[in-house]
């Protein structure tokens, strides 16, 4: 891969690795780190591409299994995290907010399929594969997902 093409790479899927990684993680810096092993890795990865969106298929699959493998790291399991101010992200409406706040208590693979799917744009089939999961198992955790949250903000209206 040339330098040019990298950036233009960087440019284009940076971002979204970015938030695929901090959907998984909820830690700005472990996704930061995620992002930069995704990209580092497509760097060096010899083969051409089909196509654009293989390329954007591939670069998602690699950052969900470098989330998958920095969850079931040892150093993760034996510390604590700091109680850290929540990052507010600036929404119009307070409902986007704390529909947000709500998304992001969901467990990791509620989270990614959640976000794959509504803001992605991914079929569940397409989800799927990049979580390396079964599309029935996806539409599984979409279903529980979308339970969890509509319970979860009605409790909040009350």
């Amino acid at each position: 891969m040339t330098d040019q093409r990298f950036h233009e790479a960087v440019e284009l899927y940076g971002d979204m690795v970015f938030r695929l990684a901090y959907s998984y993680l909820k830690n700005r810096a472990d996704a930061e780190d995620v992002m930069q092993e995704s990209l580092l890795k497509l760097y060096v990865e010899p083969r051409e591409f089909e196509s654009p969106d293989h390329e954007k298929h591939w670069i998602l699959r690699v950052a969900a299994n470098e989330c998958k493998k920095l969850l079931r790291s040892p150093w993760r399991r034996r510390t604590d995290p700091l109680d850290e101010a929540e990052e507010a992200a600036v929404f119009d409406r307070p409902a986007q907010s704390e529909l947000f706040r709500q998304v992001m208590a969901l467990p990791p693979k509620y989270r990614a399929a959640v976000y794959l799917y509504y803001y992605e744009g991914y079929s569940v089939k397409e989800a799927g594969e990049l979580l390396g999961a079964k599309a029935s198992t996806v539409q599984t955790w979409l279903m529980r997902a979308r339970g969890q949250l509509k319970t979860k903000l009605k409790e909040a209206e009350a």
